[in-house]
């Protein structure tokens, strides 16, 4: 048997089950076409060679790891504008996964660490994305223009040593935010972003929203993108956060309310599905039930109808504790008093995923007003609301998070008409870029959009 260095490029196509449940024959025939005029020939471009295909993957050997990184951008690309006209429902997105590594030939197939570090990376690539082992990541240092971000060490499934993974930054899409501001009829100045082309998806503002900084985010970026890869999202920064003002009088369900209407008359929108993560479900809930001829869909994620303050006596002394913390450590040079939130926040981030998230809290809001803003949060109480809400709703949260349990999201589920609760992976409030919840959470939404 003969032994080399190889670079090993895996594929296979996200959500395939799911194509061929609903439309065998067109799926075949899709991935028949998408191989034919693109995937095949890019391969034979860059000089690989195509070891097995089985059903919806393929297995790719490269002399070199720029050539196997080169063809899955230009392959990734030119499937995104081969999507570009397919309902989201039925698009064929590859994963991709790349190692560089000794194999073992026999005959015409490969094996070794190699081949299965490959496949593992593939596995928790996203949808339409590229994740590539630290071996390849070193062999691309300054000769590719695109970059790539560092995911740290991960177990990837029978592989004996953890793995550094690194995510492949290229521009599928190309996406730049474009900035504006308006006013309240109480005066106060609120930023709002528009990005991404389609049809419009309106995401409601909540606590520690920072336009520009979310946006650069390793803790938001994959998510805000992801909505707007096939909507022109709008987001904005309630009062007290962010670019909007922070010298705020009132700070109330009533007020964050009305920020959201001032948002998106200032846009235009006449109807619209809106999008509230956290606390923003419980706003987006009231404005839905005061505005039901104008969201056509309501997605929650990760909220309550019942804020923490009011759930039991423990967790009130407990977020006044906090509150009292915030005014006294929160604007501090030491992350500490910070560490406590982000801990909460994201409990699995990595060490660079953490500093930012303890950056961010900083940099968007003040002490006093983060001490303001979370107890107004903690007295949020829509329950009387939720079956005021007559239009299609879907609630996702994580099992085990520790900011907002996930009692209280099926609880508001249970309270809205007809609403869909679906529980997904994890103990971060928000879900990190790369786990198993992020292709759950966009593939429902996804469906959820173009029924």
């Amino acid at each position: 048997m003969e032994r080399r260095l190889a670079a090993i490029l895996a594929a296979d196509v996200a959500g395939y089950s799911r194509l061929m449940g609903a439309d065998e024959e067109g799926t075949l025939a899709q991935l028949k076409g998408h191989r034919q005029a693109l995937v095949d020939s890019k391969i034979d471009e860059h000089r690989g060679r195509i070891v097995k295909t089985t059903g919806d993957g393929m297995l790719v050997e490269f002399a070199s790891v720029v050539d196997a990184v080169r063809c899955a951008v230009e392959v990734q690309r030119g499937m995104c504008e081969r999507n570009a006209r397919v309902s989201v429902d039925k698009r064929i997105e590859f994963r991709v996964g790349i190692n560089l590594g000794d194999i073992i030939i026999d005959d015409d197939d490969i094996y070794g660490d190699g081949v299965n570090i490959a496949a593992r990376l593939e596995g928790i690539a996203e949808p339409g994305g590229i994740c590539i082992s630290r071996q390849a990541h070193d062999h691309l240092l300054e000769k590719l223009s695109f970059t790539c971000e560092k995911l740290g060490l991960r177990n990837l499934k029978n592989i004996a040593k953890p793995v550094e993974v690194y995510s492949v930054n290229f521009d599928s899409v190309s996406m730049a935010q474009e900035i504006k501001y308006c006013r309240t009829s109480d005066g106060v100045r609120l930023a709002y972003a528009t990005v991404g082309q389609g049809s419009p998806l309106v995401k409601a503002a909540n606590w520690m929203n920072h336009l520009e900084h979310d946006w650069e985010s390793p803790i938001w970026h994959h998510l805000l993108e992801g909505l707007a890869r096939n909507h022109t999202l709008v987001r904005y920064d309630a009062r007290g956060n962010g670019l909007s003002d922070w010298d705020v009088d009132e700070l109330s369900l009533e007020a964050w309310v009305g920020d959201l209407e001032t948002v998106v008359d200032a846009v235009g929108l006449d109807r619209f599905p809106l999008f509230g993560v956290s606390q923003g479900c419980a706003i987006s809930i009231a404005y839905t039930a005061r505005h039901p001829e104008r969201v056509s869909r309501l997605i929650l994620y990760g909220g309550f109808a019942l804020g923490g303050g009011k759930r039991s006596p423990a967790e009130h002394e407990k977020r006044k504790a906090m509150g009292t913390l915030m005014r006294f450590g929160w604007g501090a040079d030491n992350p500490a008093f910070r560490q406590m939130f982000t801990s909460q926040f994201i409990p699995e981030a990595t060490k660079e995923q953490a500093d930012w998230f303890n950056d961010l809290q900083r940099k968007t809001t003040s002490p006093e007003c983060a001490a303001r803003y979370f107890e107004a949060v903690g007295n949020l109480d829509v329950r009387e609301l939720l079956p005021q809400v007559q239009v299609p709703t879907l609630v996702m949260h994580v099992r085990d998070d520790l900011m907002a349990p996930i009692d209280a999201g099926r609880q508001m589920a249970a309270g809205i008409p007809g609403a869909r609760f679906i529980a997904l992976p994890g103990r971060n409030h928000l879900f990190m870029k790369h786990e198993p919840a992020a292709a759950r959470f966009f593939e429902e939404i996804n469906l959820f959009l173009t029924k």
